[in-house]
C-alpha cells in the first residue's frame, strides 16, 4: 500500500479508484468491514482501492479548543491500513478552506478531479461536506452528474454490537480493554518515551520503566493496574509486565504517570522508546498503609498477570498490536 499525501489543488496521476473516506482513528473492526468492502467493489470494477483520511482530526480545525483523544497517531493509522488489501492511503491536509466546501464541491474538485475517484463507497452513518447537512441520496444524485457511482456500506454488527471509533474510546476511558480490543481486532497499545522517574520502584524490588505521559498521544486508560506485553523500539520480542496508570497514592504522589514493570528484565531503556500492548485491567489503583503492603500486591498481581498471559497463550491469543 502506498501512503500518499494530497497537496492542496494539485492533481494527482492516480489511476481510476474505488475509495471511501473517514478518518479512520483506530481503524478497527467495523472500518475494516468497509475496507473489505472497497476492495471487492475496486477488484469487481478493475479499480484500485483507496481510502481518503486526513492528517488532523476536523474537530481540531472547527473548534479550537478540542484536545482529541485519538486511539492511534496518523503514523500509526498509516501502519494499521498497510496490513489491508488497499492499493493507497491519499492523505488530505484538513483546513477551514477544505471543511467550507458543500458535498457536490468536494465530491467535484477533490474526488473526481483531483483524486480520479469512479466509485465512492460511503459508510453506513457517514457523512462529509460542509456541516454535514447532505446524506447518501445527495451524494448519489451528484455522482450520477460527475461520473461517481456511490455505494452504500452495511452496518457492521458483530452481536448485535455497533463498533465505532466513540465506543472504543469510552471502554478504554472505563479500562475495559477486553471490550476495545475485541472491538478493534488488535491489542490496543501505548507509545511513550522512557523518562527518569521516582525510583520508589527500586525500593521495592519492583523497577518501573516511567513513560513520558506528554509522548504519549493516544487515549489514555483510566487509572489501574495492567496486564501488559512490553517491547523495545528495536526489537521484535514481546516481554510481559505490569503497568500502573495513575497519581501513585502510597507515595501521596498528584501528576498522572505511566509506570511499567518489565518481568525478569534489568536493562537500562532510559530515552528509549516503548511499545506497551495493554490486555486486561487487573485492579483500582490504591493507596496502601507500607512499603511491604505494596510489595505483597504487586507479587500477587505478577502472579496473576502471568496466570493471564498463560491463559490466552493456551488459547492461541498473539500479541496483534497498533505498531
Amino acid at each position: 500500500m502506498k501512503a500518499i499525501y494530497i497537496k492542496k489543488d494539485e492533481r494527482q496521476e492516480l489511476p481510476p479508484l474505488a475509495a471511501t473516506i473517514g478518518f479512520f482513528d483506530g481503524v478497527h473492526r467495523g472500518h475494516q468491514f468497509l475496507i473489505g468492502h472497497v476492495v471487492r467493489e475496486a477488484q469487481a470494477a478493475g479499480l484500485a482501492a483507496a481510502v481518503i483520511t486526513f492528517d488532523r482530526h476536523p474537530r481540531q480545525v472547527l473548534q479550537s479548543d478540542y484536545q482529541p483523544q485519538q486511539l492511534s497517531t496518523l503514523d500509526e493509522k498509516l501502519m494499521l491500513l498497510s496490513r489491508t488489501q488497499l492499493d493507497a492511503a491519499l492523505v488530505l491536509h484538513f483546513d477551514k478552506n477544505l471543511a467550507a466546501l458543500p458535498a457536490r464541491d468536494f465530491m467535484a474538485q477533490v474526488l473526481r478531479g483531483q483524486l480520479n475517484v469512479r466509485k465512492l463507497i460511503i459508510g453506513y452513518d457517514n457523512r462529509f461536506g460542509h456541516n454535514r447537512s447532505e446524506g447518501f441520496d445527495d451524494y448519489v444524485s451528484y455522482g450520477r452528474e460527475l461520473g461517481i457511482e456511490v455505494v452504500h456500506d452495511e452496518p457492521f454488527l458483530p452481536d448485535g454490537e455497533k463498533i465505532s471509533s466513540s465506543v472504543i474510546r469510552r471502554h478504554i476511558e472505563r479500562g475495559d480493554m477486553e471490550a476495545a480490543n475485541r472491538a478493534l481486532g488488535y491489542d490496543y497499545a501505548q507509545l511513550g518515551t522512557v523518562v527518569s522517574g521516582y525510583q520508589n520502584g527500586h525500593k521495592i524490588g519492583f523497577p518501573t520503566a516511567n513513560l513520558d505521559v506528554a509522548s504519549c498521544q493516544q487515549l489514555i486508560p483510566a487509572p489501574g493496574v495492567y496486564a501488559v506485553r512490553v517491547r523495545q523500539e528495536n526489537s521484535v520480542e514481546w516481554k510481559r509486565g505490569m503497568m500502573n496508570i495513575g497519581t501513585r497514592p502510597t507515595f501521596n504522589g498528584t501528576e498522572l504517570s505511566l509506570e511499567v514493570n518489565i518481568f525478569d528484565f534489568k536493562e537500562d531503556v532510559y530515552g528509549q522508546r516503548l511499545l506497551v500492548s495493554i490486555i486486561s485491567k487487573m485492579r483500582d489503583e490504591r493507596r496502601f498503609g507500607s512499603l511491604d503492603a505494596l510489595a505483597r500486591q504487586l507479587r500477587q498481581d505478577r502472579d496473576a498477570i502471568n496466570t493471564l498471559l498463560d491463559s490466552l497463550l493456551d488459547a492461541g491469543h498473539t500479541v496483534i498490536s497498533n505498531q
